[in-house]
């Protein structure tokens, strides 16, 4: 007999699945078993049989609590546990604890409100989590869930994180160690764009041998670690009292990064990460202290990308950093430069304004090629770059960028270097006897030059009389008591200010 519903009815239905919060999203099956209480949500308990791996529902003690008692235990068995939130986020998320199940747990209940469950396996990573892993996303949590680990959980994240880093959106590592076999694959969090939260104390005794190595290799990959260091802490107490900044981590981090529009095919480059590492100093209330913090979640953090193979999309090597929202007509910067330190102001200040930083790549022993050089403008402008980009050069690179801007005076608003060697390896003649097309094409020029640096007088001086010479316009900025490397980064206003005058549309 078919059963047929009237409609004050379904609603009646749906009112008492609202009242009662077992509201479920589409995929999810409940879960089995007697529910008990944690921390005000409910708690399914389970037991793993450790050679036949199967799953079945157990009661926690009243004498438990909110927490595990390994006693209960039964021989041969593991103990699992699932806490379920009122209503669950969209997608059902859920956060992993890695080992010491209800220790310092109040990130773990503010994303119980948020709708994240929280699941649990009382072992170290191996078979069992596996198990574990397909019981839960069975029932229809993420298939990507975020870890929390403190100390020997710090272990045992970074343990399955390297290999499984197809199952992970996020790690929270609280004062975390981690074994040298996971530290040798942290590429491949950095490669599955898994980012990383540290919480750590300045005393805590695995602050100079676990975290800070392991910041260290995530910058160096170009991977996003978010650091938050508390002055005057140990090893424990882990987390924070209030932990809304570890929950707004999560929840922000289990999301995929959104891919920079003026590419075509992202597959063609491969995608890591690139921001400041200036410290910030924020107060923790409840426990009254300070905490450095640095990385993403303090600063603006901006999409990299590296070209894989010399393809119809760029040369092999080419690098573009992305801003996150390109200002109109899409300008960039072509830096001689190979390497971007975390601490150049001056690029940051442009990436904040909406420029590109287009960094080109060294193809042959003799040094930068012009015709590589022509392919990425090509390439680039077909994409929507402008036209005209602001050619950047610092030492020799400075020569660099000045060579291809005289082959190309059409193709450039202008030129800002800094302590410049006007020679290059691109071409034979020196670019300081070769001035007078970007003369012609009133291409605007800044040199910023310590006032000791040894090339002060031999190149920008003599540029500068040069091109004036030919009716051109340098501007020269000379800093006080610096020398070729400066003694801190540059102030960004005047040289900012220089560029974005000349790259109106």
């Amino acid at each position: 007999m078919k059963t047929c519903f009237k409609p004050a009815l379904l609603i009646a239905i749906c009112f008492l699945l609202m009242i009662t919060g077992k509201t479920f999203a589409q995929g999810f099956t409940p879960f089995e078993g007697e529910k008990t209480s944690w921390h005000g949500f409910d708690r399914y308990d389970y037991l793993m049989d450790t050679e036949t791996f199967t799953i079945t529902p157990f009661i926690a003690t009243p004498e438990e609590r909110t927490g595990m008692d390994d006693k209960n235990t039964p021989k041969g068995k593991i103990r699992c546990i699932v806490i379920v939130p009122k209503t669950a986020a969209p997608g059902n998320p859920a956060t992993w604890r890695g080992y010491y199940w209800d220790h310092e747990s109040q990130s773990e209940v503010e994303l119980l409100k948020r709708g994240f469950h929280v699941v649990y396996c009382n072992i170290d990573p191996g078979k069992p989590w596996e198990v574990w892993y397909d019981f839960f996303t069975k029932h229809g949590l993420t298939k990507k869930p975020a870890f929390s680990g403190m100390s020997r959980g710090g272990i045992n994240e970074y343990a399955w994180a390297t290999t499984h880093p197809d199952k992970v959106s996020c790690l929270y590592a609280d004062n975390p160690a981690i074994r040298p076999e996971s530290f040798a694959a942290l590429n491949l969090l950095v490669k599955n764009d898994i980012p990383v939260f540290s919480l750590v104390g300045t005393e805590d005794f695995l602050l100079p041998t676990n975290t800070l190595p392991i910041e260290d290799t995530y910058l160096r990959l170009g991977g996003r670690m978010t650091m938050m260091i508390k002055e005057g802490t140990a090893h424990h107490p882990h987390s924070v009292k209030d932990a809304t900044f570890i929950a707004d981590w999560v929840e922000q981090n289990i999301k995929p990064t959104a891919s920079d529009p003026l590419f075509a095919d992202t597959a063609a480059y491969v995608k890591t990460y690139y921001y400041s590492l200036e410290n910030k100093y924020q107060f923790l209330k409840i426990e009254n202290t300070y905490a450095t913090v640095r990385g993403p979640m303090f600063t603006p953090t901006y999409d990299v990308y590296m070209a894989k193979s010399a393809t119809h999309y760029g040369i092999k090597g080419l690098t573009i950093i992305a801003p996150n929202k390109p200002a109109a007509g899409n300008p960039w910067v072509f830096r001689a430069d190979r390497v971007l330190s975390r601490d150049a102001t001056v690029e940051q200040a442009l990436l904040a304004k909406g420029y590109y930083i287009v960094i080109p790549p060294i193809t042959a022993q003799s040094g930068p090629v012009r015709k590589d050089w022509d392919k990425i403008y090509a390439t680039l402008t077909a994409k929507g770059f402008s036209k005209k980009p602001v050619m950047e050069g610092t030492g020799a690179y400075a020569g660099e960028a000045y060579e291809w801007s005289i082959y190309n005076p059409d193709k450039v608003s202008c030129i800002y270097v800094d302590n410049a060697a006007m020679r290059s390896l691109m071409e034979k003649k020196a670019p300081i006897d070769t001035l007078a097309p970007l003369a012609k094409a009133h291409i605007p020029t800044l040199h910023v030059s310590g006032a000791t640096d040894p090339w002060l007088a031999t190149d920008t001086r003599v540029a500068e009389q040069k091109y004036k010479a030919l009716g051109g316009s340098m501007t020269v900025i000379i800093i006080p008591g610096e020398g070729h490397f400066p003694h801190v980064p540059r102030d960004p206003a005047p040289i900012v200010a220089f560029i974005v005058k000349n790259t109106k549309q």
